[in-house]
């Protein structure tokens, strides 16, 4: 029997719900992007450069004019990359798919088509029910940048602003400690003779990796605290150097308080960042001492801590200097704008090599687990728990 030959060939075998899976037809797309609008931010999410890479694959994107100023990006430069630039914000929220960094506010969700593919940031905390509401009546699908995951199963898009908030925060706070109306006048430098500044860093992660890095590279004597002994250990190989590390225990946590010049909080929780520095606590530490609250986003894990802007960052509590702005990154819109853009870019390229979305998601999970909703269908769990909103398996909707 095994000598006898079929009369058809392997792939005549496969079966037919197989071959349509393993075909991609590739698609072209047309991207909009719309000037921010939100307080202070000054982002864009793609540079010429990557703009110059998806023109250049015969795609089309569509920018209102001045949405790339604010972040060292000139009409100009995204004309000779070949984007075409409008007044007419209606045209821009008209395109099949709307980039933005910040996610849309009901009056632009207005001006959105139905079933245009919508990628942002979620920002859950700051959402509200209406929000999901106005995505539903739109049928759109939406897509948020902070789920998205990549092939080490971390979040890029997190990941990136995260080493910018880290390093920010070293930087933000030698301003501080020169030029606040209660500063000591202290360099941050290393220089001879003269003992280096002191860093208590709160938060092993991606945050306080960065913030180790750059007060280390600045020559300040640095101790990191987390409650977990495993992030800790990851940190030192990470530094490749001898570190202070301690779990959180109030002692040492105190005794590292009473002495620094400068408190950087980087520790976040599932809901919201717990806090582990007291009033009390505060009230012990060096008068113009220095406190980022990079967490405030998530409530801030010093109690005394309150959100403050860019334009007004600092607020003085018990002789300290709290810095409380929770967007930190977009303090540097031409650093994160190039940063996401690096992210985006392949997403993209990728998307349309599949032949869209949808088969971009069936072929990248991690994509498909930034996808929280599809035309119209809440289909991310989180969120539908969080809003107590009703929501649909994406699996089931997509096979």
């Amino acid at each position: 029997m095994s000598n006898i030959k079929s009369p058809f060939t392997k792939e005549q075998l496969l079966p037919q719900e197989e071959t349509l899976e393993i075909v991609k037809q590739k698609g072209e797309l047309y991207i909009g992007l719309p000037k921010e609008t939100h307080f202070q931010e000054k982002r864009i999410c793609l540079t010429p450069d990557a703009i110059a890479a998806i023109v250049a694959n015969d795609h089309r994107v569509l920018i209102e004019k001045g949405a790339g100023e604010k972040a060292g990006f000139s009409d100009s430069d995204y004309s000779e990359a070949g984007a075409e630039l409008t007044d007419d914000k209606n045209k821009v929220f008209g395109c099949p798919i709307i980039l933005k960094v910040e996610p849309p506010s009901l009056d632009e969700i207005e001006l959105i088509n139905p079933k245009t593919i919508l990628i942002t940031a979620l920002q859950l905390k700051t959402r509200d029910k209406v929000y999901f509401e106005a995505l539903a009546k739109k049928k759109l699908t939406a897509l948020a940048f902070e789920f998205i995951k990549d092939e080490a199963h971390s979040y890029p898009a997190v990941k990136a602003l995260s080493e910018i908030a880290g390093t920010a925060s070293v930087l933000i706070a030698s301003e501080l400690m020169a030029n606040n109306e209660l500063s000591n006048g202290m360099l941050f430098g290393n220089i001879s003779g003269v003992p280096p500044a002191e860093v208590v860093v709160i938060g092993a992660g991606t945050v306080g990796e960065y913030a180790t890095r750059s007060a280390l590279g600045l020559g300040a004597n640095v101790k990191v605290f987390d409650t977990s002994i495993t992030r800790l250990r990851n940190l030192q190989v990470k530094v490749g150097r001898p570190l202070y590390t301690s779990t959180l225990q109030p002692k040492y946590l105190m005794k590292a308080l009473r002495r620094c010049d400068v408190a950087i909080g980087a520790l976040k929780g599932t809901n919201r960042a717990p806090v582990v520095v007291t009033e009390d606590m505060v009230e012990k530490m060096k008068n113009g001492a220095v406190i980022i609250d990079v967490s405030i986003d998530m409530g801030g894990c010093f109690e005394t801590t309150e959100i403050t802007s860019h334009d007004q960052p600092t607020k003085i509590k018990h002789g300290v200097i709290h810095y409380g702005v929770p967007n930190i990154p977009a303090r540097y819109p031409k650093t994160a704008s190039i940063s996401i853009s690096n992210i985006f870019t392949p997403y993209l390229l990728n998307m349309a090599e599949s032949g869209g979305l949808e088969n971009a998601i069936r072929f990248d999970s991690g994509l498909k687990n930034g996808l929280y909703f599809y035309r119209g269908i809440l289909t991310n769990k989180a969120v539908a728990d969080w809003f107590g909103l009703p929501y649909s398996d994406l699996n089931i909707l997509l096979f």
